[in-house]
């Protein structure tokens, strides 16, 4: 009880700044079913993405990043940075995204999900190896997409259940993810109950076939769907397909694949057709109203 009416109070206080931030815990000890990770989390900075990455998370988290209090419009979104579920890019996949999204009156929740434990310094080598067998680093991931749906879960269940102490609408509250973070978006919203499921969702040049669960949900979820025609890593199909399915169930969606733009794009600015997703991504939020 304490720690909640601490943190009601900090976010409170932080509420009028821009980008101000609160990193709040989803558990309060040991994540179930990783109660013996003993590894630390980490940063690499210089690797061969050129960005940012985060890596070895064992205490799964959301950030929370609100707008100014005169943009605020009561939506909110958690956000799942991509990284094949080895790494979080956690800048132009998540920081950057919610910076974006308090410009328009939304408030924001990076979420840092339980990943495969890197044994070396450098993720991104470590990470390309086991990319040239897809069917192996399913196997790998497996157990640990299990934890990172948890991890999501109960990002939802806290974001809701803290709606009014931010001034939040518990009914407007949204799921985005990029790659692998677009494969928990869809995992997240197809193991939820009512009480935990988004009510929105984007997944970004999503991988789908790791997702978990089948079943679309019978209530209404608008869905927006982007990806590049020419993904490297193949996946421009795996969102068609999500669409094609989405359709079928006579669910609202709408689809954006560019021509150009490759795979994990972001907040990236390539000049390419994919720089646009962002403003196709508002022009939904708003036909939703989702913003003014």
């Amino acid at each position: 009880m304490k720690r909640g009416l601490f943190l009601s109070l900090l976010l409170l206080l932080n509420i009028g700044l821009a980008y101000s931030q609160v990193r709040i815990p989803l558990y309060s000890g040991k994540a179930p079913g990783s109660e013996s990770w003993d590894w630390k989390e980490a940063e690499s900075s210089s690797n061969g993405f050129n960005t940012r990455l985060v890596y070895n998370v064992v205490e799964p988290s959301i950030t929370a990043y609100f707008p100014e209090k005169s943009k605020a419009n009561g939506t909110s979104v958690i956000i799942a940075p991509g990284g094949a579920f080895h790494i979080l890019s956690i800048d132009s996949e998540g920081i950057d995204v919610a910076k974006w999204l308090n410009q328009r009156g939304i408030t924001a929740f990076v979420l840092k999900y339980r990943v495969v434990h890197i044994l070396s310094n450098d993720p991104v080598k470590e990470l390309s190896t086991k990319m040239q067998d897809f069917n192996k680093l399913d196997e790998i991931n497996a157990p640990v997409i299990k934890l990172a749906t948890q991890d999501g879960l109960k990002a939802m269940e806290y974001v809701r259940n803290h709606a009014s102490d931010w001034g939040l609408n518990p009914q407007k509250i949204g799921f985005m993810g990029f790659s692998a973070g677009g494969t928990l978006t869809m995992s997240v919203l197809q193991t939820a109950s009512d009480a935990n499921r988004p009510n929105f969702v984007a997944p970004i040049y999503l991988y789908k076939k790791a997702v978990l669960g089948t079943q679309i949900p019978s209530n209404w979820i608008p869905i927006f769907i982007a990806a590049a025609s020419d993904d490297n890593l193949g996946l421009a199909t795996h969102s068609v397909d999500l669409y094609l399915e989405w359709l079928k169930a006579k669910q609202p969606a709408e689809l954006h694949m560019y021509v150009k733009g490759g795979h994990g794009f972001g907040m990236r600015k390539m000049n390419t057709p994919s720089d646009y997703w962002t403003m196709d991504f508002e022009h939904w939020l708003h036909f939703h109203q989702y913003i003014p």
